[in-house]
Formats: structure tokens, sequence, C-alpha cells
């Protein structure tokens, strides 16, 4: 059975038991760069809990500009993880929510994501600090 790349099932775990043929895989980079964004996997897990609008995503982030929110969410658009909806309604109504593509994101690798930084975001921190130059001390 063929895969919505057009790969078969046997195609699919020879490629997923090779994992460096990972490396010219364009399907990868286009992956990896949906993490490269720091706003993308926050306003994808805000959007976990179903459709919000606008002013209820910022509200829910916090920390974020309404200009990096726009970019946020036409990026994520684009990328077919986020689905806009306009309500006819006086006045209009806008919400955002996940697409299937976006909660198999959000429920697949974010989720795992996030178990790994309640288990190490601590060391993770630490290790930033401690790698961070230090000021030169008064003479």
């Amino acid at each position: 059975m063929r895969d919505g790349h057009g790969m078969m099932d046997d195609e699919m775990t020879e490629h997923r038991d090779h994992p460096d043929e990972w490396v010219a895989d364009c399907r990868l980079r286009a992956a990896t760069d949906l993490l490269a964004h720091a706003w993308d996997p926050v306003v994808l897990a805000a959007l976990r809990a179903g459709p919000r609008r606008r002013r209820e995503l910022r509200a829910a982030i916090g920390g974020i500009s309404d200009k990096v929110l726009t970019d946020t969410l036409r990026r994520l658009l684009a990328h077919g993880l986020v689905d806009r909806r306009a309500h006819a309604e006086a006045p209009p109504r806008v919400e955002y929510a996940l697409t299937r593509l976006g909660e198999s994101l959000v429920e697949g690798p974010l989720a795992a994501l996030g178990r790994w930084v309640t288990e190490h975001g601590d060391a993770l921190l630490r290790a930033q600090e401690n790698a961070a130059p230090r000021p030169p001390e008064p003479a």
C-alpha cells in the first residue's frame, strides 16, 4: 500500500531502518524546519486544547507580539498544520485550529519533546547557563 508520498509500506520500513538516508531527505529538512522557529511549537501546543481566536492565543501563550503571532500563524497555515476558519457573523469571528496533520505533530513528536523537556529541561537550562560567557571580574 502506498502512503501520501507514493512510498510502499516496505519502502517506508526500509527508510526507517536506515537513518543515514535521512541526511539527503528533503522531508526531514521540512519537518525539522517546523522546530526551527521558536514560536511554532508553542502556538501548536496552544491550539491542542481546541480552536482559538487570535486574542485567546496571545493570552494563552503570553510574551508573543502580534506581529510574531501573525507570522507564525501564516507559516503554520502554509505548512498545512493549522486551519483558519472565518465565521459569517457580525462582527466577523476568525478561529485557528489544528489540522489532522497538525494534530499528528502535536500528539506525536511534540508530545515526546514535551516529555523530554519535563525530564531534562532543568539540566538543559543549567548547561546553557554554565556555557554562557562570564563577565570579567573587577581588578
